[in-house]
């Protein structure tokens, strides 16, 4: 029996009644282009969205609130430093600390979580160093029953000061409210000192400007090694008084500047026993946040709220779902909701960033940062391009300034850093899937020129694989990923530089992304560390994993790595030796024993199915190699049991880190019957729906669905398929027949049907 995840999931804890589908008359299956343009009725579907999915676990999600894409996510921290503390917050935690503006969705590294704000009840000291969160005397116990999220807002009811905290936000500007229930003098704490894991502050200011604004800084190292974050806050209600503190001492002045200061700011409730505070930041100055914050000034709390729903409903509407099933409407839409969190946007309404490097950049489109490449470019960023290729132009553009002073394209940036975190430089199959999706608005001559200039470097090991035709163990660590990478992105360099008539460069590229030949082991079938003088790396054991360290692996081992070859799989096949052992051992993946070997072995490494590990993005694309071998009903079988098992509606549901939308955006994508396996190629694999029928709105105003006549759990093999009503009897779809508009149909049935789909499946 194959181990499942949380077996004991609940279901159904959400109920929305939704109408039938308005009927997709205009569409002539036989001319699909003849579509015309059409509104789809809007439905209320954030109630089946679920912020608290993924905050157990490993799932590193956050509850707190935010508009899609937004630039502030304010949310509670609990004030625990550790890896299931990277986004602040963890359901298992009883303690908040606070609430502050920004934060990270799903990451495994921790940063963010800054300019921190928290309500209190009576004047505090605020010159003590806290080693644990229960030693900060503004932190309070909650308990999740006082508590609730939907998209865009947040409520919970701090015990200690007897308040009820109300989150919620616009694009650039947060909004939290306090209700002071209990006696006592009503004020509110800011503590530009807290920090939760690498974050450490380097200098920090506040400034009380008037009888209801503040104003300053925080810039800090960590992650992020220079991340600058100037803010404005403005409150409902004057301040009576406040205390400011510098460096653990209390100052008189109205201005203090530190390492760490912080604040206590007590206001007259007289009536209303509201306090509500709105929090704009920048990158760039206390002028810009200003400017930010001016776009809502004139906007309530309630306003807000309901603005913020407004939005999400809309981004939800863009995938309308049908299922007797109400859990799988929970899992969905909480999956689609994440999807749409990350990239975050980072340009002021000036249009103004600022650089690593300090500089700051005018721009005429919107940047984005939090770009979580090696995770994202998988199905996170292709699912972008069916639903916001408008975003796609501007996530580019913001790249190739980041170009414009290193050089390079990025690999991850946070808050206009360079991480350089994970392998690869992923950002090039972002833009060589965006071209052959036709997505203008960026500089293609500029973007090859950025893709090649990065792969051209001779840093991250790339000065190795121009030398030995592939990356030595004995060079670099993680050097079997790095080399299987770094083949994938240069054959999107190839086709990048085809498409552009740039031949010599296609002829070298593609050439190049041939390396991965030179670390497949035809005696044991794996992908293998070598080292400089050609010699295999012993002893070798596929199941050993070490994490980051003298390792030829990145968060994982042999066995789920070796089948990085989205580019050139036909030959990878031949390489096992033809389709019958490729698939013999790629089932073997799924049914091999669950054992990992290894004294520190990658936490990353979850979400198991036999060696298969869902909780980790390189095994995202294993289970459509089926599809390429021959074997599709493989695909539909171990899809369906990676949708069933590794998902669920718990806080718990995610099996391993969301990564700022990748764990989610395989799931809406799979559940829908279709993955971008190879997503350069502009073309998707086709799995196993779990939904009777899914929609698609499409920017260009047509609709494209997939009905699953006769899905069920036990029937999710396809057993014959139609596209706009004439015969379909392949695995694959293309991008354009997608945006053609039109109708997939997939009759399901409880027994493979083995010819389906497998004259074209090579």
């Amino acid at each position: 029996m194959l181990p499942k995840l949380n077996p004991n999931a609940k279901h159904g804890c959400k109920i929305i009644l939704l109408g039938c589908l308005a009927v997709f008359s205009s569409c002539k299956k036989e001319k699909p282009a003849e579509v015309t343009p059409q509104v789809q009725e809007e439905r209320m579907l954030t109630g089946y969205a679920d912020p608290f999915i993924g905050t157990g676990g490993h799932g590193h999600t956050y509850p707190g609130a935010t508009v899609p894409f937004g630039m502030v996510q304010v949310s509670p921290d609990n004030g625990r430093n550790g890896w299931d503390w990277c986004s602040g917050y963890h359901y298992s935690d009883s303690l908040i600390s606070g609430f502050s503006n920004l934060h990270l969705t799903g990451t495994g590294i921790g940063d963010l979580a800054d300019i921190l704000f928290m309500p209190a009840a009576k004047e505090l000291d605020l010159t003590g160093t806290y080693e644990n969160p229960q030693d900060r005397p503004y932190a309070s116990s909650f308990s999740h029953k006082r508590e609730s999220a939907e998209p865009g807002y947040y409520m919970v009811y701090l015990q200690d000061p007897q308040v009820k905290v109300s989150l919620t936000a616009t694009q650039r500007t947060a909004f939290q409210k306090y209700n002071y229930e209990g006696a006592g003098e009503a004020s509110v704490v800011l503590d530009l000192g807290f920090a939760i894991n690498w974050d450490a502050p380097v200098e920090t200011a506040i400034e009380v400007e008037d009888a209801r604004t503040i104003s300053g800084y925080r810039h800090s190292t960590g992650w992020a090694k220079n991340q600058k974050v100037f803010f404005v806050a403005e409150f409902s209600k004057p301040i009576a008084r406040y205390n400011l503190f510098k460096d653990q001492h209390k100052s008189e002045a109205g201005k203090v500047t530190g390492k760490t200061t912080a604040g206590q700011f007590f206001f007259d409730i007289d009536g209303s026993r509201d306090v509500t505070v709105k929090v704009a930041v920048s990158s760039v100055s206390i002028a810009n946040a200003k400017a930010n914050l001016e776009t809502d000034t004139d906007l309530d709390f309630e306003t807000a709220r309901t603005e913020a729903k407004k939005a999400w409903n809309q981004q939800l509407n863009k995938i309308v779902v049908e299922t007797p099933v109400d859990s799988l409407k929970t899992i969905f839409y909480s999956a689609l909701y994440h999807t749409q969190i990350a990239p975050v946007t980072f340009s002021d309404v000036t249009g103004e960033f600022r650089l690593e490097n300090d500089s700051i950049v005018k721009a005429d489109y919107t940047a984005y940062s939090t770009l979580s490449l090696w995770d994202t470019f998988r199905a996170e960023n292709p699912l972008l391009t069916l639903l916001e290729p408008e975003k796609v132009s501007d996530i580019i553009n913001s790249m190739l300034a980041y170009y414009s002073v290193h050089k390079s394209l990025p690999v991850w940036t946070l808050y206009g850093n360079e991480t350089n975190t994970m392998t690869g430089n992923h950002a090039i199959p972002v833009i060589t899937e965006a071209y052959f999706k036709g997505i203008t608005g960026f500089d293609a001559e500029k973007a090859f020129e950025a893709m090649k200039n990065t792969q051209m470097r001779d840093a991250r090991g790339l000065q190795f694989l121009k030398e030995y035709g592939y990356i030595p163990y004995d060079k670099i660590d993680e050097s079997v990923t790095f080399t299987l990478e770094y083949a994938y992105n240069d054959w999107c360099v190839a086709q990048m530089a085809k498409a552009l008539g740039r031949e010599q460069d296609y002829a070298y590229f593609l050439n190049r992304s041939k390396s991965y030949e030179k670390l497949y082991d035809s005696e044991t079938g794996f992908m293998r560390g070598k080292s400089a003088a050609g010699n295999w790396h012993e002893p070798f054991d596929p199941k050993f994993s070490r994490h980051r360290d003298n390792t030829d692996y990145t968060e994982g081992n042999a066995w789920q790595h070796s089948w990085f070859v989205l580019h050139d799989t036909a030959n990878f096949i031949k390489l096992h030796g033809g389709e019958e052992p490729f698939n013999e051992m790629l089932q073997q993946l799924f049914t091999e024993s669950s054992e990992i070997t290894g004294d520190y072995i990658s936490n990353d490494i979850s979400g198991l199915i036999g060696q298969y590990a869902h909780g980790n993005e390189p095994s995202h694309h294993i289970a459509y190699l089926f599809n390429r071998a021959g074997k599709p009903w493989l695909t539909q079988y171990w899809v369906h049991e990676i949708l069933k098992t590794q998902y669920n509606t718990t806080p718990n549901g995610l099996s391993g880190n969301e990564d700022a939308g990748q764990m989610s955006a395989w799931y809406v994508w799979s559940s829908m019957g279709l993955y971008p396996f190879n997503p350069a190629s502009a073309a998707y694999e086709i799995g196993s729906p779990v939904f009777e029928k899914s929609v698609i709105s499409l920017p260009n105003g047509k609709r494209f669905s997939i009905e699953a006549k006769g899905v069920s759990e036990s029937h999710f093999y396809i057993q014959s398929a139609t596209l706009n009503g004439k015969p379909f009897n392949q695995t694959g779809i293309t991008h354009e027949q997608l945006l053609a508009g039109g109708e997939l149909v997939l009759n399901m049935g409880a027994e493979p049907n083995k010819t389906w789909g497998v004259k074209q499946a090579n």
